[in-house]
């Protein structure tokens, strides 16, 4: 800890003795990833509400009072939570902020989410921690958006001791890789074949646009796919998106189980995604005569 060195706010200053303040330090705001990061979420959550007409800006300024984030879980979840609709009062925000976030914790727990975010920190305004929310709702239900990985910023913790404020500086991850985050840590024996044979895994890339995916399903179910369902020849990342996530319909018709992939990986020429489709469709199929 050392005196406060960086610019603080007014109400920093009104801190009681030994308490503290954490706030994201002005150049992590500048990095790139970072910013990504906060315009993906905010675009993620506009789609989803763009039929409740809300227009989200500002994460810390529109999602603190529980509103926003409200109707965003009843959206993702498919519920019907039991508060009030419109809360003015502080002690109002704060009981709506805490029924939505026990909701998400009774999602999020069982899976094994670190929770890294609190009432307090939510109605205080504190950036990572709402950041930290909406990562792991994106995760949890799997939207349809590609964070940025490795996102990283310094936070600075200021703390009235002595009647001088203190600082001191902290690294905190806000993502990792998709993979790891959607939690497919786990291995199997996919995990093994991929291990060996990295080198002929470019192959991959021919089913980036989704069209050999939805062609290959036809085969393999001995269907004809109507052309006008999906676009046979993609100009654009949505309609390469449009094509896989219709290929993952068929593969769902089909009997096979969802993939644990999503549409936006193949796409973005993931890999181990792509290959755990192709794996999944080898199994179901390999006795197919």
């Amino acid at each position: 800890m050392s005196p406060a060195s960086v610019d603080v706010h007014p109400e920093d200053t009104l801190l009681e003795e030994n308490e503290e303040r954490t706030m994201i330090d002005p150049t992590s705001k500048d990095d790139p990833k970072f910013k990504e990061l906060v315009k993906v979420l905010i675009d993620w959550v506009n789609d989803v509400l763009v039929e409740e007409r809300i227009i989200v800006k500002q994460l810390e300024e529109d999602l603190y009072d529980g509103q926003v984030l409200q109707k965003l879980l009843e959206k993702l979840a498919g519920c019907k939570l039991n508060v009030a609709e419109v809360t003015q009062s502080e002690v109002g925000q704060r009981q709506k902020l805490q029924t939505v976030l026990e909701a998400v914790h009774g999602l999020l727990r069982p899976h094994g989410w670190a929770l890294q975010w609190t009432v307090d920190a939510i109605h205080g305004k504190n950036l990572v921690a709402i950041l930290h929310l909406l990562v792991a709702l994106a995760m949890h239900f799997r939207a349809p958006i590609r964070l940025p990985e490795h996102v990283s910023v310094q936070v600075v913790v200021v703390r009235k001791r002595e009647g001088l404020l203190h600082s001191s500086h902290i690294t905190e991850e806000l993502t990792t890789t998709t993979e790891m985050m959607m939690g497919r840590f786990e291995r199997d024996a996919f995990d093994t074949l991929f291990d060996h044979a990295p080198d002929k895994l470019s192959v991959v890339k021919k089913f980036a646009d989704g069209v050999y995916l939805v062609l290959l399903m036809g085969l393999l179910e001995d269907y004809f796919v109507p052309l006008h369902n999906f676009y046979l020849t993609p100009d654009s990342f949505d309609q390469k998106v449009h094509n896989v996530a219709f290929a993952f319909e068929l593969m769902l018709d089909g009997g096979l189980k969802t993939p644990k992939a999503r549409p936006e990986d193949v796409v973005n020429l993931d890999l181990k995604s792509t290959l755990r489709v192709l794996y999944n469709l080898f199994t179901k199929y390999k006795n197919l005569e």
